[in-house]
């Protein structure tokens, strides 16, 4: 029953995709403050009545957000806000049903063995733990501060691309159990190669975390160059001086940039490499895909930006960036001996 297990496994990282757009919209449209209290099993259920309305407007009225920013938001201006959050946090109880109850049939099937058996509960439990730094990162912008920390924003979005990470590569062994062969010193190199490039995928994820997170995208809406400069005079504004790589929209936005520049030069060296090696079909046709979803990622990015960050592009982007990642990852997995 392995490749049951594989489709399953797939269509919870399609969730988790979705997951992910969902929560980028939640975050562009400023919603995921307007549900002030973490409820995992009463909060399935929407507000049904006025007086349910009434009762959750008046709980939006005491927070941050509302006084600060949103004072005088009519009841329908909330319920806009209010279902993206809800639809969210909805999503997250599906992903968790969607993965738990085929998790029970396939152990009742005896079809997972001991080791797939606990891959599959590391990856249920950092669901959980998803589920609490989900809300740990909401009530950072519940106390004085109507934004959410960046840090706790980062280490949300990380922990679903590791999620997402995690059940696509079990996914993928029950798929392809075989790897290549090692013995050629070329693509020992290209391995490593493959997974230098991964990690640095990753990392240019996570500075997209701190981007959202301070709005950095919201200035130097220029391209090539940041409002006329190479290295911007504010890069190292703020002191002490580590603060301006997670505090400083200056900073902040240009190491994405820089990351995507070094990944701009390193990918189409990569896909070059594999060219001239011994691989199989799949193998090529997933380096191909790296390249091309790379291309397509830093077109969103630099529309994205010079537009000032519109709903639907800059959406299109976060789902462009899980795009990317898969393609890194199934490019490490077919080269993997």
């Amino acid at each position: 029953m392995q490749k049951p297990i594989a489709i399953w496994l797939l269509a919870c990282c399609a969730l988790v995709f979705a997951m992910v757009v969902v929560g980028g919209v939640t975050r562009l449209t400023h919603s995921g403050l307007s549900i002030v209290e973490w409820q995992p099993i009463v909060g399935t259920m929407p507000p049904l009545s006025q007086s349910d309305w009434d009762e959750l407007f008046e709980k939006y009225h005491q927070t941050p957000q509302y006084k600060k920013i949103n004072l005088g938001m009519s009841l329908d201006e909330f319920k806009s806000i209010f279902w993206w959050e809800y639809f969210h946090r909805l999503l997250g109880r599906v992903i968790g049903l969607a993965f738990f109850i085929p998790f029970l049939y396939f152990i009742a099937k005896k079809a997972i063995d001991r080791p797939l058996g606990l891959k599959l509960a590391g990856i249920f439990l950092l669901g959980g733990l998803q589920g609490g730094m989900g809300w740990y990162m909401v009530k950072s912008g519940l106390v004085d501060n109507p934004h959410v920390s960046q840090y706790r924003l980062t280490a949300h979005l990380g922990l679903a691309f590791a999620i997402y990470a995690a059940m696509f590569w079990v996914a993928m062994d029950l798929l392809y159990p075989s790897g290549i062969s090692l013995a050629n010193s070329g693509l020992r190199s290209l391995r490593r190669f493959s997974i230098a490039l991964t990690s640095l995928i990753f990392v240019m994820i996570l500075s997209g975390g701190f981007v959202a997170g301070i709005q950095a995208g919201l200035a130097y809406n220029t391209f090539p160059l940041m409002d006329g400069h190479i290295v911007p005079p504010e890069l190292f504004m703020l002191e002490p001086w580590y603060r301006n790589f997670f505090d400083n929209m200056t900073t902040v936005q240009f190491d994405h940039r820089l990351i995507a520049w070094t990944l701009a030069i390193l990918v189409p060296i990569f896909w070059y490499k594999s060219r001239s090696l011994p691989l199989d079909g799949s193998a090529r046709l997933a380096c191909s895909l790296l390249l091309i979803m790379l291309a397509v990622q830093i077109s969103l990015g630099i529309s994205t930006l010079l537009l000032v960050v519109p709903l639907k592009l800059a959406a299109a982007h976060q789902a462009g960036a899980v795009l990317l990642f898969t393609a890194a990852l199934w490019v490490n997995h077919r080269l993997r001996s």
